[in-house]
């Protein structure tokens, strides 16, 4: 489906953005509650196991002592009784209690209540043979308390120990399988990574394909409707030059021939009339006013368009114009020309007149300034106008957007030149119109 031209594209993007961010947000969860997991896991289950094993390990010692002390009770080169190890006995039996109750608290679900019923009834049986072998000693029935101890409390203690054994065993095994949820919770991150990372990728790329088919269609719309623009202006620039030329020679010819007549109509009248008379002096005075009035519409009409382009040219026209400027404005105007001159055709020399007639119409009524330096350079490759000043700046004052800088940027388009705003070193603004030659040169013999 075509996107509207009209349409903003901000609703997409940020509906792309919401969904990202929204993406985002709910990985960013998933990460947490999966390392929360792993958190648990590794403290509930590895490290409890780890600490049970150790309980057990202790246990398992214990075990062993009591081993190691039957063994040295059933050895007839003993010289001391048998109820000399109650002692060692009672403090193995100690420990083994505290063992077996730590070990019971830290291996909560990984003990079956058979497990649990099994180990403590095994230990209780144990230390009541242990001490019915100790009354028989202390009854002095020691051979009977020896046959006790190879009968019933070897077994019993090796009994014991292969459960505690197994413990450690299902401990490792536990360890193990914790070890492999912990890969596999970590493999499933990692995937669940590498699709977000993907899916987010996806995204951006639909995004900005979104994005720059958007602005590739409103970039096309502003193109066209600068060039609308360019085109209007440069026809309203021709139709202005059209009007003001027809202008003109309107005033120039008509007016001018008219004004010319009645001035020799009223000298000849004056003539006819007697020196000193009052008639006579009234003529002459309605003469001058004809020829003042002639005067100002001849300049009115140089203002409009310079005959003067068309018949000596623009080098001409500004040696010309430049003076009257400065009498009109009372401007100081530092005139430089450098190089040699070529000549231009009509329109090239119109476009470059009426630049210069604007740069230094702004000068007088917005810079503040009074005095401006204009400089003409002709060089074998192109022409170079500058009008300069040291005022406000109409950069600055108008940032470049007045409809007469608009007019004489289209002025330079259409004669295919550049014209740009500088701003000197001393402030103010410069003007600086430059054409290529080999576009303006005027080749009529």
């Amino acid at each position: 489906m075509p996107t509207d031209p009209q349409r903003s594209p901000t609703t997409g993007l940020l509906l792309g953005l919401i969904i990202t961010l929204a993406a985002v947000v709910a990985y960013s969860f998933y990460i947490t509650v999966q390392l929360n997991g792993l958190r648990q896991l590794q403290s509930e289950m590895v490290d409890r196991n780890r600490k049970d094993s150790l309980q057990l390990l202790r246990v398992q010692n214990d075990l062993n002592s009591v081993a190691l002390a039957m063994r040295d009770m059933l050895d007839a080169s003993e010289p001391y009784p048998l109820t000399a190890w109650t002692a060692q006995f009672e403090r193995i039996r100690g420990d083994l209690a505290a063992a077996l109750h730590l070990e019971e608290q830290l291996a909560g679900a990984n003990r079956t209540a058979d497990q649990r019923k099994f180990l403590s009834q095994s230990v209780a049986q144990f230390w009541d043979a242990v001490d019915r072998m100790f009354a028989l000693a202390a009854q002095g029935k020691e051979t009977d308390a020896r046959e006790q101890i190879r009968l019933t409390l070897q077994a019993r203690q090796e009994s014991l120990s292969t459960a505690v054994s197994r413990l450690l065993v299902q401990n490792n095994e536990g360890e193990e399988q914790a070890a492999s949820r912990i890969t596999q919770i970590y493999d499933g991150v990692q995937r669940q990574l590498y699709l977000f990372l993907g899916a987010t990728l996806v995204a951006i790329v639909l995004t900005s394909f979104y994005s720059i088919r958007s602005n590739r269609i409103i970039f096309a719309k502003l193109s066209a409707l600068s060039e609308q623009r360019s085109d209007l202006a440069q026809k309203l620039i021709s139709t202005q030059e059209a009007t003001l030329r027809h202008i003109s020679r309107e005033l120039h010819d008509e007016f001018g021939q008219v004004l010319t007549a009645i001035g020799s109509l009223l000298g000849r009248a004056g003539n006819h009339l007697p020196k000193g008379s009052k008639v006579r002096e009234e003529v002459q005075e309605v003469r001058e006013i004809a020829q003042t009035t002639l005067d100002n519409i001849r300049s009115l009409s140089q203002a409009l368009h310079p005959v003067l382009l068309e018949e000596t040219g623009l080098v001409s026209t500004l040696d010309w114009y430049i003076p009257t400027v400065e009498r009109q404005t009372g401007l100081t105007l530092n005139y430089e020309k450098s190089g040699a001159p070529f000549a231009l055709d009509g329109a090239a020399s119109v476009h470059v007149y009426r630049v210069l007639q604007e740069a230094l119409n702004n000068v007088s009524r917005h810079s503040g300034a009074k005095e401006a330096w204009i400089r003409l350079k002709f060089s074998p490759e192109a022409l170079e106008l500058e009008v300069e000043d040291h005022g406000k700046g109409i950069v600055a004052e108008k940032n470049g957007r007045g409809i007469g800088l608009v007019a004489m940027r289209e002025r330079a388009v259409l004669i295919g030149g550049t014209l740009v705003l500088l701003r000197p070193a001393n402030g103010g603004t410069t003007v600086r119109l430059q054409i290529s030659r080999q576009k303006v040169e005027s080749h009529a013999s």
